[in-house]
């Protein structure tokens, strides 16, 4: 079992920064592709950014493409995500999430492990 819980959440204003931190604890994550996906009120959760085991290949969503990004500390048994240049269309609960295996994956259902998420707001 891999327990994810985030952190970093916040209230700020549009174009301003935050970073979200996904601590694991139970297994080490260095076996496990990791992702970050987003939900606002009354939408479906999204994919936001994956990267792969090792940290050699990352994704994004267009959407935040050039604005986000995607990291790991395996050693901390950390992911991150670093928001730059954020919108009020950001504004969602953020999930991190693991999957055991090579590659990246951007399906919600393809992931084992969940977080209970951190809530963004992006005021205009």
């Amino acid at each position: 079992q891999v327990q994810l819980v985030e952190s970093g959440a916040g209230l700020v204003q549009s174009g301003g920064s935050l970073r979200l931190s996904c601590a694991a604890s139970g297994r080490t994550i260095s076996s496990y592709a990791m992702g970050w996906f987003r939900q606002a009120p009354g939408k479906e959760r999204e994919f936001v950014a994956g990267i792969s085991r090792g940290g050699g290949s990352t994704y994004y969503a267009d959407s935040v493409k050039g604005r986000f990004t995607i990291s790991r500390d395996d050693a901390k048994n950390t992911v991150y995500l670093q928001m730059n240049s954020l919108k009020p269309e950001d504004t969602a609960v953020y999930h991190c999430a693991a999957k055991y295996g090579t590659g990246w994956y951007e399906v919600v259902t393809q992931y084992d492990y969940w977080g209970q998420g951190t809530q963004v707001t992006v005021s205009s």
